[in-house]
């Protein structure tokens, strides 16, 4: 049995969808309201806050998928993740169970440095310092050996579907709303952009690939990198009408983050806009060389094309 954590969010989802496809029918769902996304899924509702129900919720599994996250709120995260976090290895390791671990970036210094794998953790805010703390508490136990497990690492997301990320909310959604596009703080920086299921496909090839365990990977990127202006022209290509965007500069941030919580929770990621965000995934390429990664305009054109469909 392979049992995802977390599995009725944008990556769970479609990485039960690609398990069912290529690799296992049995399947097991975790969730606070668990619901089934193959008809063959299994459930099982659970916080996983609460160490019983985290070891109940692993029993016979062979391999756990971390994909949960919680809202974008630093009190809950501090609250929250480390102890969530901290009994899904401890459940892991009493059920026998291997983990893949499903990372973010956050934790990684926001300048021009390249990132690769071996980056040193640099967080910059109290976001960035959880996840630099839970990635840092499943690495001591895979270095001791008392947990078999392996970390894949994602950039900024965008996607068709339950999608959310900077990059959906201020382009894709104000095309589907009719609205003047925005652009966080530049728009002449490189952006390093995931497809959100090819993430979830990457995780679950590495997950199915013994040798890959023990180990940070960082998952498939269009290599064809773009800013933000080219990025909205490649969408005016695709849509076949151009998109006016306005750039929104940090004071405008800063001041809606005094009325606004939402705009409070999102500076501590704005720096990283500031900079080319260059994400290397030259390990994953060549370990997984046929993995065929969807390129920019075969995204963009997905989002149209069920945007279209929703009308």
């Amino acid at each position: 049995m392979q049992t995802i954590l977390g599995a009725n969010g944008q990556i769970g989802e479609e990485l039960a969808r690609e398990l069912k496809r290529n690799y296992t029918s049995d399947i097991r769902i975790v969730s606070r309201n668990a619901k089934k996304v193959n008809d063959t899924d299994t459930v099982f509702s659970a916080d996983l806050s609460d160490r019983e129900k985290a070891i109940e919720a692993m029993k016979g599994s062979e391999i756990a998928y971390f994909t949960l996250g919680l809202p974008m709120d630093t009190d809950l995260w501090e609250r929250q993740f480390l102890t969530i976090m901290k009994n899904v290895i401890e459940a892991c390791k009493i059920n026998g169970t291997k983990l893949v671990y499903f990372d973010n970036t956050y934790m990684y210094p926001q300048n021009n440095e390249v990132l690769t794998e071996q980056t040193k953790f640099a967080p910059v805010g109290r976001k960035g310092m959880v996840r630099k703390q839970m990635t840092e508490m499943l690495l001591n136990e895979m270095e001791a050996g008392t947990i078999e497990a392996v970390i894949c690492r994602a950039p900024e997301f965008y996607g068709p579907g339950k999608t959310q990320s900077i990059t959906n909310s201020l382009i894709f959604n104000a095309i589907k709303e009719d609205k003047k596009l925005k652009v966080p703080l530049r728009d002449d920086k490189i952006r390093s952009l995931i497809w959100t299921p090819d993430a979830s496909r990457a995780t679950a090839l590495i997950g199915n690939t013994r040798d890959a365990y023990g180990q940070t990977w960082h998952l498939p990127v269009d290599d064809h990198k773009l800013n933000y202006k080219e990025f909205i022209a490649l969408a005016s290509q695709v849509y076949g009408k151009e998109f006016r965007y306005s750039v929104i500069p940090k004071l405008f941030f800063t001041i809606g983050s005094l009325f606004n919580k939402n705009a409070k929770e999102l500076l501590e990621l704005l720096p990283r806009y500031q900079y080319d965000n260059l994400f290397d995934d030259s390990k994953f390429r060549k370990r997984f060389p046929e993995f065929v990664v969807t390129t920019y305009r075969q995204g963009i054109e997905q989002i149209k094309k069920e945007q279209q469909s929703a009308k």
